[in-house]
Protein backbone atom coordinates (compact mmCIF):
# COMPACT_ATOMS: atom_id res chain seq x y z
CA UNK A 1 0.00 0.00 0.00
CA UNK A 2 0.60 3.40 -1.03
CA UNK A 3 -0.82 5.47 1.78
CA UNK A 4 -2.49 3.54 5.31
CA UNK A 5 -4.98 5.19 7.33
CA UNK A 6 -6.36 4.28 10.39
CA UNK A 7 -9.11 5.48 12.79
CA UNK A 8 -7.47 9.64 11.56
CA UNK A 9 -9.43 11.89 13.78
CA UNK A 10 -8.96 16.02 13.69
CA UNK A 11 -10.63 18.17 16.15
CA UNK A 12 -10.66 22.04 16.20
CA UNK A 13 -11.41 22.46 19.89
CA UNK A 14 -14.90 21.15 20.31
CA UNK A 15 -15.45 20.55 16.65
CA UNK A 16 -14.24 17.37 14.97
CA UNK A 17 -14.08 17.90 11.43
CA UNK A 18 -12.33 14.26 10.86
CA UNK A 19 -13.88 11.54 12.62
CA UNK A 20 -12.31 8.34 12.86
CA UNK A 21 -11.59 7.66 9.02
CA UNK A 22 -9.63 4.67 7.64
CA UNK A 23 -8.62 3.41 4.26
CA UNK A 24 -5.75 1.87 2.02
CA UNK A 25 -4.97 3.31 -1.31
CA UNK A 26 -2.59 1.52 -3.36
CA UNK A 27 0.47 1.94 -4.95
CA UNK A 28 -0.22 3.29 -9.04
CA UNK A 29 -4.08 3.91 -8.08
CA UNK A 30 -6.03 6.55 -8.83
CA UNK A 31 -7.80 7.42 -5.38
CA UNK A 32 -10.41 9.93 -4.77
CA UNK A 33 -11.89 11.96 -1.54
CA UNK A 34 -15.61 12.88 -2.75
CA UNK A 35 -17.99 15.21 -0.84
CA UNK A 36 -19.43 18.56 -0.34
CA UNK A 37 -17.37 21.64 0.54
CA UNK A 38 -16.69 21.12 4.35
CA UNK A 39 -16.59 17.80 4.07
CA UNK A 40 -13.23 17.46 5.72
CA UNK A 41 -11.37 16.38 2.69
CA UNK A 42 -8.68 19.28 2.65
CA UNK A 43 -8.51 18.47 6.26
CA UNK A 44 -7.57 14.65 5.63
CA UNK A 45 -5.23 15.61 2.71
CA UNK A 46 -3.21 17.94 4.91
CA UNK A 47 -2.97 15.98 7.69
CA UNK A 48 -1.35 13.44 5.20
CA UNK A 49 1.21 15.73 3.57
CA UNK A 50 2.30 16.53 7.25
CA UNK A 51 0.95 19.72 7.22
CA UNK A 52 -1.38 19.11 9.61
CA UNK A 53 -1.43 17.49 12.88
CA UNK A 54 -3.66 14.95 13.52
CA UNK A 55 -5.54 14.71 16.56
CA UNK A 56 -5.58 10.87 17.45
CA UNK A 57 -5.47 7.80 15.21
CA UNK A 58 -2.25 7.54 12.27
CA UNK A 59 -1.91 6.77 8.73
CA UNK A 60 1.50 6.28 6.51
CA UNK A 61 2.23 7.67 3.33
CA UNK A 62 4.97 5.64 1.12
CA UNK A 63 5.78 4.00 4.40
CA UNK A 64 6.24 6.59 7.00
CA UNK A 65 4.31 8.01 10.17
CA UNK A 66 2.28 11.12 9.41
CA UNK A 67 2.81 11.76 13.09
CA UNK A 68 6.54 11.25 13.59
CA UNK A 69 8.28 11.52 10.00
CA UNK A 70 6.69 14.46 8.77
CA UNK A 71 9.60 15.85 6.70
CA UNK A 72 10.37 12.10 5.40
CA UNK A 73 6.90 12.20 3.71
CA UNK A 74 7.07 15.73 2.17
CA UNK A 75 10.22 14.74 0.08
CA UNK A 76 8.57 11.63 -1.05
CA UNK A 77 5.46 13.14 -2.03
CA UNK A 78 3.71 16.01 -4.64
CA UNK A 79 1.23 18.17 -3.57
CA UNK A 80 -1.00 21.06 -5.23
CA UNK A 81 -3.64 22.95 -3.23
CA UNK A 82 -6.66 23.63 -4.30
CA UNK A 83 -5.80 27.44 -4.31
CA UNK A 84 -3.21 28.00 -7.35
CA UNK A 85 0.02 27.77 -5.35
CA UNK A 86 2.75 29.90 -8.32
CA UNK A 87 4.17 32.82 -7.80
CA UNK A 88 2.07 35.37 -10.00
CA UNK A 89 4.13 38.01 -11.09
CA UNK A 90 7.30 35.29 -12.04
CA UNK A 91 7.71 34.30 -15.75
CA UNK A 92 6.98 30.26 -16.54
CA UNK A 93 11.06 29.59 -16.18
CA UNK A 94 11.49 31.48 -12.75
CA UNK A 95 8.48 29.53 -11.15
CA UNK A 96 10.06 26.36 -12.43
CA UNK A 97 13.23 26.80 -11.38
CA UNK A 98 12.26 28.28 -8.06
CA UNK A 99 10.18 24.94 -7.46
CA UNK A 100 13.38 22.95 -8.45
CA UNK A 101 15.63 24.58 -5.88
CA UNK A 102 13.00 23.66 -3.10
CA UNK A 103 13.39 20.02 -4.03
CA UNK A 104 16.89 20.48 -4.32
CA UNK A 105 16.95 19.01 -8.40
CA UNK A 106 20.44 18.77 -9.16
CA UNK A 107 21.55 21.13 -11.92
CA UNK A 108 22.39 18.81 -14.31
CA UNK A 109 19.09 17.04 -14.05
CA UNK A 110 17.45 20.58 -14.37
CA UNK A 111 17.26 21.23 -17.86
CA UNK A 112 15.70 17.81 -18.71
CA UNK A 113 12.61 18.46 -15.49
CA UNK A 114 12.27 21.92 -16.97
CA UNK A 115 11.49 20.70 -20.75
CA UNK A 116 9.23 18.01 -19.45
CA UNK A 117 7.41 20.85 -17.31
CA UNK A 118 7.08 22.73 -20.44
CA UNK A 119 6.22 20.66 -22.72
CA UNK A 120 3.56 18.48 -20.32
CA UNK A 121 1.82 21.85 -19.56
CA UNK A 122 1.79 23.23 -23.43
CA UNK A 123 3.76 25.36 -22.48
CA UNK A 124 6.63 25.38 -25.41
CA UNK A 125 6.04 29.54 -26.56
CA UNK A 126 5.13 30.73 -23.24
CA UNK A 127 8.30 29.80 -21.32
CA UNK A 128 9.27 33.30 -21.01
CA UNK A 129 5.75 35.29 -19.87
CA UNK A 130 4.30 36.19 -16.83
CA UNK A 131 2.58 33.28 -15.08
CA UNK A 132 -0.26 35.68 -14.40
CA UNK A 133 -0.94 36.11 -17.63
CA UNK A 134 -1.69 32.67 -18.32
CA UNK A 135 -4.86 31.14 -18.81
CA UNK A 136 -6.55 28.50 -15.44
CA UNK A 137 -5.70 25.27 -17.57
CA UNK A 138 -2.17 26.44 -18.39
CA UNK A 139 -1.54 27.96 -14.61
CA UNK A 140 -3.18 24.63 -13.82
CA UNK A 141 -0.71 22.52 -15.62
CA UNK A 142 2.32 24.37 -14.40
CA UNK A 143 1.07 24.28 -11.07
CA UNK A 144 0.94 20.21 -11.48
CA UNK A 145 4.17 20.28 -13.29
CA UNK A 146 6.16 22.57 -10.52
CA UNK A 147 4.64 19.92 -7.78
CA UNK A 148 6.24 16.36 -9.71
CA UNK A 149 9.21 17.93 -10.78
CA UNK A 150 11.09 15.86 -8.21
CA UNK A 151 9.23 12.57 -9.56
CA UNK A 152 7.99 11.87 -6.30
CA UNK A 153 5.99 8.15 -5.63
CA UNK A 154 2.82 9.83 -4.45
CA UNK A 155 1.41 12.97 -5.50
CA UNK A 156 -1.66 14.71 -3.57
CA UNK A 157 -4.21 17.25 -6.06
CA UNK A 158 -6.81 19.20 -3.72
CA UNK A 159 -9.46 19.86 -6.06
CA UNK A 160 -7.08 21.08 -8.73
CA UNK A 161 -9.86 21.44 -11.24
CA UNK A 162 -11.92 23.82 -8.85
CA UNK A 163 -12.59 26.86 -10.82
CA UNK A 164 -11.36 25.18 -14.42
CA UNK A 165 -13.42 25.23 -17.82
CA UNK A 166 -14.42 21.40 -18.62
CA UNK A 167 -12.10 20.69 -21.23
CA UNK A 168 -8.80 21.88 -19.05
CA UNK A 169 -10.26 19.85 -16.39
CA UNK A 170 -10.71 17.05 -19.31
CA UNK A 171 -6.56 17.62 -20.29
CA UNK A 172 -5.97 17.72 -16.68
CA UNK A 173 -7.54 13.97 -15.85
CA UNK A 174 -5.21 12.33 -19.04
CA UNK A 175 -2.69 13.88 -17.24
CA UNK A 176 -3.10 11.97 -14.33
CA UNK A 177 -3.66 9.06 -16.00
CA UNK A 178 -0.64 8.98 -17.43
CA UNK A 179 0.73 9.94 -14.26
CA UNK A 180 -0.76 6.83 -13.21
CA UNK A 181 -0.05 4.31 -16.01
CA UNK A 182 4.05 4.92 -14.80
CA UNK A 183 3.32 3.47 -11.47
CA UNK A 184 2.60 7.12 -9.50
CA UNK A 185 -0.37 7.06 -7.10
CA UNK A 186 -2.91 9.86 -7.17
CA UNK A 187 -4.83 10.91 -4.40
CA UNK A 188 -7.22 13.44 -5.36
CA UNK A 189 -10.37 15.32 -3.61
CA UNK A 190 -13.17 16.77 -5.41
CA UNK A 191 -16.58 17.74 -5.17
CA UNK A 192 -17.52 16.89 -8.90
CA UNK A 193 -19.48 14.17 -9.52
CA UNK A 194 -18.46 13.75 -13.32
CA UNK A 195 -14.60 13.53 -11.76
CA UNK A 196 -15.65 11.05 -9.11
CA UNK A 197 -15.78 8.70 -12.28
CA UNK A 198 -12.85 8.94 -13.39
CA UNK A 199 -11.39 7.40 -10.35
CA UNK A 200 -9.91 3.60 -9.51
CA UNK A 201 -11.69 4.21 -6.20
CA UNK A 202 -13.28 6.64 -4.19
CA UNK A 203 -13.81 7.30 -0.43
CA UNK A 204 -17.31 9.16 -0.50
CA UNK A 205 -16.75 11.68 2.91
CA UNK A 206 -19.73 13.46 4.51
CA UNK A 207 -19.69 15.49 7.85
CA UNK A 208 -15.75 14.72 8.77
CA UNK A 209 -16.92 10.79 7.93
CA UNK A 210 -16.14 8.44 5.56
CA UNK A 211 -19.70 7.01 4.77
CA UNK A 212 -18.77 4.29 1.83
CA UNK A 213 -15.76 3.09 -0.33
CA UNK A 214 -15.10 1.56 -3.56
CA UNK A 215 -14.73 1.37 -7.43
CA UNK A 216 -17.38 3.71 -9.20
CA UNK A 217 -19.19 0.52 -10.77
CA UNK A 218 -19.20 -0.77 -7.46
CA UNK A 219 -21.01 1.87 -5.77
CA UNK A 220 -23.77 2.50 -7.76
CA UNK A 221 -24.22 -1.31 -8.06
CA UNK A 222 -24.89 -1.50 -4.34
CA UNK A 223 -26.77 1.48 -4.44
CA UNK A 224 -28.70 0.19 -7.71
CA UNK A 225 -28.19 3.90 -8.96
CA UNK A 226 -26.97 4.86 -12.35
CA UNK A 227 -25.06 8.16 -11.35
CA UNK A 228 -22.74 8.59 -8.52
CA UNK A 229 -24.51 11.66 -7.93
CA UNK A 230 -27.59 9.50 -6.87
CA UNK A 231 -25.78 7.27 -5.06
CA UNK A 232 -23.96 10.17 -2.85
CA UNK A 233 -27.43 11.60 -1.94
CA UNK A 234 -28.94 8.16 -1.20
CA UNK A 235 -25.83 7.74 1.18
CA UNK A 236 -26.30 11.37 2.73
CA UNK A 237 -29.85 10.14 3.20
CA UNK A 238 -29.26 6.86 5.24
CA UNK A 239 -26.65 8.52 7.01
CA UNK A 240 -28.87 11.45 8.55
CA UNK A 241 -31.53 8.94 8.73
CA UNK A 242 -28.97 6.85 11.31
CA UNK A 243 -27.51 9.70 13.03
CA UNK A 244 -31.00 10.98 13.53
CA UNK A 245 -30.54 14.31 12.03
CA UNK A 246 -27.07 15.25 13.92
CA UNK A 247 -24.32 18.06 12.63
CA UNK A 248 -21.22 15.80 12.51
CA UNK A 249 -17.62 17.10 11.88
CA UNK A 250 -16.29 18.48 8.09
CA UNK A 251 -14.15 21.59 7.84
CA UNK A 252 -12.27 22.19 4.85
Amino acid sequence: MAITVDELVRKFGDFTAVDHVSFAVKRGEVFGLLGPNGAGKSTIIRMLCGILDSTSGGATVAGYDVNTQKDEIKASIGYMSQKFSLYEDLTVDENIDFFAGIYGIDPVRLKARREWVIQMAGLEDKNGACTKTLAGGWKQRLALGCAIMHEPPIIFLDEPTSGVDPVSRRRFWDLIYDLSSRGTTVFVTTHYMDEAEYCDRLGLVYRGRLIAIGSPSELKSSASKKSMEDVFISLIEAHDIASGGRQGGGQE
